[in-house]
């Protein structure tokens, strides 16, 4: 089977040459997701808690669209544009993934504009593939 985009489906803004997400071989690789208005493309500002829940709300749409939820979820790869904000962003995250965590990457980035940004790498279960 070949590579199968997968879309967040409330995304209307253009925000450059990517797929928010594919499917191959059973996986799903999930670009980095941010603290966006998907119809407009701007960004959300807020705290580190708000920006940090919408982004995790997008990749849940992107999960779902994929037949996945976060439980699904084996790899996060976590951006903070201030790693002094990790415990915030911890605390909300943790909500996302209440069994068992999937193993993570944290760390400081130059992000513009934004407070977190997100990827993931999820497991599709054969009975919940979608093609």
């Amino acid at each position: 089977m070949g590579k199968i985009e997968i879309r967040h489906p409330n995304k209307k803004a253009d925000t450059g040459a990517y797929s928010a997400g594919v499917l191959i071989d059973g996986w799903l690789y999930i670009s980095g997701q941010g603290p966006l208005d998907l119809e407009t493309g701007e960004v959300r500002s807020g705290t580190i808690e708000k920006e940090t829940r919408l982004t995790l709300e997008h990749i849940g749409k992107i999960l779902e669209a994929a037949g996945c939820t976060f439980d699904d979820v084996v790899k996060c790869t976590c951006h903070l544009a201030d790693i002094r904000d990790f415990d915030r962003f911890n605390r909300v995250y943790a909500e996302f993934f209440p069994g068992v965590k999937p193993a993570r990457t944290t760390v400081e980035s130059g992000l513009d504009g934004i407070k977190v940004e997100i990827d993931a790498v999820a497991r599709v279960p054969s009975h919940r593939a979608k093609s």
